[in-house]
């Protein structure tokens, strides 16, 4: 497609979204429901043909030579794809926040105020490798009574077609307005810089992606945009450490799925503990197959690591590889978590109550843990059925973003004959 035609081609989505939006913004909780039950059965009987068209991503990414960690992130099997219609099903099952009543007052004057709930109206995510989110992004946002605009990346074109395409036509049979969930089915990145210029149309942007995406979204969209920045997670052992918790909640963090953005990339031991925690902790990673950048006090216990540079410490990795420091006290890892992190997810492993409570209270980042793993981060573990992606700002939405974050207030405010003196 010539420029002009991807330009022209993006505004109509757009414009149709934001008429959707208008119809969706009145539905009855039943009615977003039975559109999301329709979607959910949908995936399930056309699972064959998603796998079929994921396969082809998934080879195309082998032949370009792609990470491991990466090919993780992009592969959908029969595993994955319960996990969507399960995730869908979830969101069925949660309260509907459009209505709800946040606050409800009278001031001095005769009118009652309410604050409630309402849709915030067109959606667009700009997203990366991962297909699951097509559908996450589209089911919370139907939920929240919201149109979505979806625009994936390259690697995954054929998945993400096949998905929109299924659940949306499966949600206007069940009675959604036609425009409600848009594929900008483009590989073209003209389709991005056009995007983020529809400010009358699309009402907030999410990037979920590479810090790179982030940051030029960020920089020149001219919609208000919500950012799923960066994962440079870490976790900091403590003295006081359990060792046996300590070895599990730290393999976990890093090796369970090192492609996502909840995976720890910084490890961060206290000196007292390190010559014992250290070399049964290493020999798991490199068994494991995890390549280790060690500082120079971590690579004296463990000789075979790799000496770390500066650029370590602000690296996020997406793969089996991981950076180690010994820090001499909880003030100095909360110095370097504070530093280098990305405000994303942070863990303390320590049976000291005081360090922990420190700890949670200092680490500036949308989740702090204590004794659990970064790993943890994420919608459907915290309740939320599925998630639009993990916010790293400080306002609007903070952490996992579920169907609340995709609403904003109004007020409704009723009087009689009241007017202002």
């Amino acid at each position: 497609m010539e420029n002009n035609e991807i330009k022209q081609a993006v505004m109509m989505k757009a414009s149709a979204a934001k008429e959707a939006s208008r119809k969706l913004s009145v539905m009855t909780s039943g009615q977003k429901n039975n559109m999301l039950a329709a979607m959910a059965e949908a995936l399930a009987q056309n699972a064959k043909e998603i796998l079929f068209h994921n396969e082809i991503d998934v080879d195309a990414a082998k032949d370009a030579g792609l990470s491991a960690a990466l090919i993780d992130r992009l592969t959908l099997d029969e595993k994955r794809i319960g996990d969507m219609i399960k995730g869908v099903k979830d969101v069925i099952l949660l309260e509907d926040p459009v209505g709800s009543c946040v606050e409800e007052y009278k001031p001095s004057i005769e009118i009652d105020i309410k604050k409630i709930r309402v849709p915030l109206g067109v959606i667009s995510m700009i997203y990366e490798s991962r297909p699951n989110v097509t559908v996450d992004a589209a089911t919370l946002c139907l939920k929240a009574g919201n149109a979505v605009v979806l625009k994936g990346g390259s690697e995954a074109i054929n998945s993400n077609r096949i998905l929109a395409k299924i659940i949306s036509e499966a949600g206007v049979k069940a009675g959604m307005p036609a425009g409600a969930v848009q594929f900008i089915d483009t590989t073209d990145r003209t389709a991005v810089l056009e995007m983020i210029k529809l400010k009358y149309f699309i009402d907030l942007l999410i990037p979920r992606g590479s810090e790179e995406l982030v940051n030029f979204i960020n920089q020149n969209s001219s919609i208000p945009v919500l950012s799923h920045g960066k994962g440079l997670c870490h976790t900091y052992v403590d003295k006081d450490a359990d060792m046996d918790m300590a070895f599990k909640i730290a393999f976990n963090a890093k090796c369970q799925r090192p492609g996502v953005c909840n995976a720890m990339e910084t490890l961060l031991v206290h000196k007292d503990i390190a010559s014992k925690f250290l070399p049964q902790m290493c020999k798991n990673y490199f068994d494991s197959g995890v390549k280790i950048n060690g500082c120079a006090l971590t690579k004296s216990i463990v000789p075979s690591v790799n000496e770390a540079s500066e650029e370590n410490w602000s690296k996020e990795y997406h793969d089996l590889e991981l950076s180690i420091k010994v820090v001499n006290s909880i003030e100095e890892a909360i110095a370097h978590i504070n530093k280098y992190g990305s405000m994303h997810s942070d863990a303390i492993i320590t049976n000291n109550k005081e360090a922990a409570d420190k700890f949670l209270m200092e680490v500036d980042s949308a989740a702090v843990f204590h004794n659990a793993s970064t790993r943890l981060h994420d919608g459907s573990v915290f309740g939320l059925g599925c998630e639009i992606g993990i916010s790293t700002m400080k306002l609007h939405a903070r952490g996992t973003m579920g169907i609340k974050e995709l609403t904003t207030t109004k007020y409704v405010v009723r009087g009689s004959g009241t007017i202002r003196n």
